[in-house]
């Protein structure tokens, strides 16, 4: 852990293996779902986009049916397109979000 300087004394900042991921839903994702944010302490078997992506399906409901295989949907990860394979660890930022079009 680090330790910072701050008005009033100094604070501990925990690693970033111990803070958890944040996941941000945008759109139709966060209507049918009924947040905007969530803060995920990431499961030990979540390693990568897919694997975020099932388990936050396995809790059924919209999450299952708005983030389905057949559903297009785009992920970023600290803000960088990301793919199925691409790592997620704690303390990232994953935003998931539906494709946008414009004209």
């Amino acid at each position: 852990m680090d330790r910072v300087n701050l008005p009033g004394g100094p604070a501990v900042i925990p690693d970033a293996a111990s803070r958890p991921a944040i996941v941000l839903l945008f759109a139709r994702l966060r209507e049918a779902i009924g947040t905007a944010q969530e803060h995920l302490t990431l499961p030990d078997e979540v390693r990568d986009v897919a694997g975020l992506l099932a388990c936050l399906r396995a809790r059924g409901g919209a999450w299952e049916a708005e983030l389905a295989p057949a559903k297009p949907i785009r992920v970023a990860v600290n803000q960088e397109m990301a793919d199925s394979a691409t790592p997620v660890r704690p303390g990232d930022e994953i935003a998931i979000f539906p494709p946008v079009t414009g004209g």
